[in-house]
């Protein structure tokens, strides 16, 4: 075999491959290769692009030819999916304009890492951000203390340290009303759902989640679940927002039909990816899985990601506006759910249920 040959063999099984890649999360199933063939379609679509720009080493056949539409079918796939996640896309939160200190409401969510030593670099980021609440993930005992410094400026919290990946914190210097620390799906992984009363004396509601992420023995059926049974709870129950390290990207079939079942509004669409994870991996290429969801009844003033603070997420930060006197033009821009999608969110809270083992759905 001559070194050409091995040339165009490379291209084949490359081009092949990357269009196999873009095909399987089209499957509707919630094992978890396919499902994690959802995070990386920025790398997806670059590498296509470079299959495409090696397809003139190959030799004009009708099969030559066919893979090559195959790329740039695939490739037109993998952009339908980002380009709402653009500028070229029109934005589904509206801008808030001007806004009322009162009616004001910050939010920071942040996944520390159990093994990040160094608290300095999140406490210097929350100082600059100054925002109205922090949910931090993974959080265990260590972190608690040494968070300590935040309780000054945010004297009401709620703390649910863990000594594994599953503890979390809230933050705020609004009033907590009625927290609860609860087990959607699993008795294993908690979440947090909690009223926060702004200074203009409304109160919101809070959905504080991190479910479990796509893993080779349990699929993504637990984290479905658990997104789309916060999504059922804030459809029609007023302002509401559902933030975390949800270990989803914006752009999953799932994240889209939280949005539609719960109606709600991505700041992220008409914006910019603003991804989050890994920190390891060059900007365009990470993956947003840190989110902040958030009903009609907000506007948006701002959205961006905070400094490295050592964690292998970035923290996101949301500032919205509460105005619920203009739901009525921004409803117009949420994601709408059919009879399908309810039926689909059904399927899936059964069928993550059904995959933690439990004899009952957890309290």
């Amino acid at each position: 075999m001559t070194r050409r040959d091995g040339i165009r063999i490379a291209v084949w099984a490359a081009g092949l491959t990357l269009v196999g890649a873009t095909l399987a999360p089209l499957v509707p199933t919630d094992d978890w290769w396919v499902r994690a063939l959802d995070f990386p379609r920025p790398l997806l679509a670059l590498l296509l692009v470079l299959a495409m720009a090696a397809w003139p080493l190959l030799d004009r056949r009708a099969a030559s030819w066919a893979l090559l539409a195959g790329l740039v079918a695939a490739l037109g796939l993998q952009l339908r999916w980002l380009w709402p996640y653009t500028p070229l896309h029109p934005v589904q939160a509206l801008p808030a304009g001007d806004c009322a200190p009162e009616d004001r409401l910050s939010v920071v969510v942040a996944n520390l890492r159990v093994s990040n030593q160094g608290a300095g670099p999140f406490l210097d980021a929350v100082r600059r951000a100054d925002p109205d609440a922090v949910f931090a993930v993974e959080v265990d005992p260590g972190w608690v203390h040494a968070l300590q410094p935040l309780e000054a400026a945010y004297p009401h919290h709620v703390l649910h340290p863990r000594a594994d990946f599953w503890g979390f914190a809230l933050y705020t210097r609004l009033d907590t009303v009625q927290p609860e620390v609860r087990h959607l799906v699993s008795g294993y992984v908690p979440s947090l759902r909690t009223g926060l009363r702004l200074r203009s004396g409304a109160v919101v509601t809070f959905h504080g989640l991190h479910p479990k992420p796509p893993l080779p023995s349990e699929g993504t059926g637990q984290r479905d679940a658990e997104l789309l049974l916060a999504a059922e709870e804030v459809r029609g129950g007023g302002a509401a927002l559902i933030g975390g390290d949800l270990n989803a990207v914006a752009w999953s079939p799932v994240t889209r039909l939280l949005q539609r079942v719960g109606g709600m509004l991505d700041p992220r669409v008409g914006r910019g990816v603003f991804a989050t994870f890994p920190t390891w991996l060059p900007g365009p290429l990470r993956f947003p899985i840190d989110h902040v969801f958030f009903t009609p009844e907000f506007r948006l003033l701002a959205v961006e990601r905070l400094p490295d603070i050592g964690s292998d997420h970035l923290p996101l930060l949301a500032r919205l506006c509460h105005r619920p006197e203009a739901v009525a033009a921004a409803r117009e821009r949420v994601p709408q759910a059919g009879e399908a999608d309810f039926r689909r969110a059904q399927e899936a809270i059964l069928d993550g249920r059904e995959d933690t083992g439990e004899a009952k759905p957890p309290d």
